[in-house]
């Protein structure tokens, strides 16, 4: 019996951020556009995920623009999204009055697909996101994230499809965000929701372990009609299958794609001179490693856990990361390790090596997890770690959004004339620090994306300055090479460097000497670096364990506080965490403010 298999292609979103982390911008994407919207693909993932946030943190871009543009130029192809419920794009749960309006927005704004996921697999966090694309009169997609654990059964998978069907999905997906399946399991699972379910079935699976064509394959024998690729130059490793590959395996058979290679052959070739731009983001990291099957950790991870322990000078206790992630998962109720839930858990493992003592800091991420406001996990969570991290405090049983209370009219108070409209609004909804900056940037006509280029070796006798060279500090010894800069702005240039092989951003900002900036403010190479702080030596002396920015200072001179109060809220690695007072008494003195950049062992606050 003839099945056409139809592909959903990656190339605008998943695989630019599985390799090339999310950098691709929207200029580069535009012309090959005319293309793509020729090859007839069933959809083209161009939005959420992780592109929303690089949008306005990094590229200088309103994402909400990106999407329309796209729409303007793909007329003729569906377009899709990523969207983690009730999540949005951000890390927390949102109201229901700001999922339902950015699903307008996002529908009214070109999205016809919206895959919708759960990091915990709790679905009812999917609730209001279904019901609201359905009232949009667009497709919904509802996604499985695929994990392995002792709670995680072809059962556990068959009842949640079986409930995305009563929810009024029109098709669903099999997120294998780590690339944990094997062709036999894949196989196995597809036969049995297609015995479960008459929806189209979606096969994701990432290349991490280089089984994602084998995967696909197998799932299609098993019910599968739809699968994601990536066109070939931007596939593999941790992106997905190639696209040309799956359909010259598909051709001439049943399940033929009908897509023209010569079209695809193009379009790649487009790309491979496109990813050269973005050298500077690649991740030697992002080839295949089968290590996943072992730990669970996905490449995306692993790159990052390497770029976080790095920064922190403990780039040599990785593979003590990388054992303490699943003892830590297991403590948590065995969550799939995606976005938000592979943050809290990876960082949590990282606190908990770095400072010598699990789970001896403990990220407020962590707590808000154990207190039941992400959803409720499939196993059972460490008695002792919830009473550590909780007390008593009985964790939340219900829906978790239900407790939230509408935002919206406040979020429009506060942000004010700076959003020109609802959808700057919803940004700062999730991004309230970063959208800011963004419309602040944009309203002075400073919205400046990276813009990494080529930085030619010169290997004359006349070359002023090295591209590639070593850098020992502390007695650690690094490996540096310069890969491109960006536009400066004001006094700071952007320049995209390699360090023992993983991408870097710094920004140099010139003092003095014939290179300044002659924009930088006159003031700039006057004002003195800030005295480093003193180091803590006295019981009183509030300090931490790992460099972090202050968020939030709890305390001030004069307070009164007793051993164990929060007295400052740091960040670190993405996450924040509370710093308690070491002793009870009087705080005598306040050395830090919000946005301050702390080290370990300073002195951030006195009490007495």
């Amino acid at each position: 019996m003839q099945e056409q298999v139809f592909i959903t292609e990656t190339v605008l979103r998943d695989a630019h951020q599985s390799l090339l982390a999310t950098r691709m911008r929207t200029e580069d994407m535009l012309p090959i556009c005319d293309r793509l919207d020729r090859v007839g693909f069933w959809s083209l993932e161009v939005w959420g995920g992780a592109t929303f946030d690089a949008c306005l943190r990094f590229l200088g871009e309103d994402p909400w623009e990106r999407l329309r543009k796209l729409r303007a130029a793909l007329p003729n192809t569906r377009l899709q999204m990523l969207l983690r419920g009730q999540n949005l794009l951000g890390y927390r749960h949102y109201p229901d009055d700001v999922v339902e309006a950015f699903i307008e927005r996002a529908a009214a704004n070109g999205i016809d697909v919206f895959r919708v996921f759960d990091a915990m697999n709790d679905l009812r966090n999917l609730e209001t996101s279904i019901r609201a694309i359905k009232d949009q009169g667009r497709h919904a997609q509802g996604a499985i994230s695929y994990t392995e654990s002792p709670v995680h059964t072809l059962d556990t998978f068959v009842e949640m499809a079986r409930e995305l069907t009563d929810m009024g999905c029109d098709s669903i997906c099999v997120k294998d965000m780590a690339g944990l399946l094997t062709p036999q399991k894949a196989f196995e699972l597809f036969s049995a929701l297609r015995a479960t379910t008459p929806l189209p079935l979606d096969s994701h699976s990432h290349d991490t372990a280089g089984l994602s064509a084998l995967n696909h394959l197998r799932a299609i024998d098993g019910g599968a009609r739809i699968i994601d690729t990536a066109i070939s130059s931007l596939c593999c490793g941790a992106s997905h299958a190639p696209t040309e590959t799956m359909v010259i395996a598909l051709a001439d058979t049943a399940h033929d794609t009908g897509l023209d290679l010569a079209l695809l052959q193009e379009i790649a070739a487009y790309f491979r001179e496109i990813r050269r731009k973005y050298q500077a983001h690649e991740s030697e990291f992002t080839g295949i490693d089968t290590r996943v099957q072992v730990n669970q950790v996905p490449g995306g991870m692993v790159s990052n856990l390497i770029s976080q322990l790095r920064d922190h000078g403990a780039l040599d206790r990785l593979d003590e990361v990388l054992a303490e992630i699943p003892r830590v998962r297991a403590d948590f109720g065995y969550p799939p390790l995606v976005t938000p839930t592979s943050q809290i858990v990876g960082t949590q493992a990282v606190f908990n090596v770095l400072s010598g003592k699990r789970y001896e800091h403990i990220t407020n991420e962590t707590r808000n997890y154990l207190l039941g406001l992400y959803g409720k996990p499939k196993g059972r969570v460490a008695a002792d770690l919830q009473r550590l991290a909780i007390g008593d405090v009985l964790p939340e049983t219900g829906r978790p959004a239900d407790r939230l209370s509408p935002e919206l009219p406040s979020l429009r108070a506060r942000i004010g004339d700076l959003a020109s409209s609802e959808e700057d609004v919803l940004s700062y909804a999730l991004f309230p620090d970063i959208a800011t900056r963004f419309f602040e940037q944009r309203s002075h006509g400073k919205a400046f994306p990276e813009a990494p280029a080529p930085i030619p070796v010169d290997t004359s006798a006349k070359q002023r300055a090295p591209n590639d060279f070593h850098v020992t500090v502390h007695g650690e010894t690094y490996h540096i090479r310069i890969l491109g800069t960006g536009i400066s702005h004001e006094a700071q240039r952007p320049y995209f460097v390699s360090v023992d092989g993983m991408p870097e951003e710094v920004y140099v900002e010139i003092l003095n000497g014939a290179g300044a900036q002659a924009e930088a403010p006159a003031t700039a190479a006057q004002e003195p670096s800030p005295a480093p702080r003193r180091r803590a030596s006295l019981a009183g002396h509030v300090t931490t364990f790992m460099p972090a920015t202050i968020v939030e200072v709890l305390v001030k001179s004069g307070d009164q506080v007793k051993a164990g109060d929060p007295v400052l809220v740091t960040e670190a690695m993405k996450m924040e965490s509370e710093i308690h007072a070491p002793i009870g008494g009087r705080v005598v003195a306040v050395h830090v403010a919000k946005g301050d950049v702390v080290n370990p062992d300073e002195i951030l606050i006195e009490i007495e």
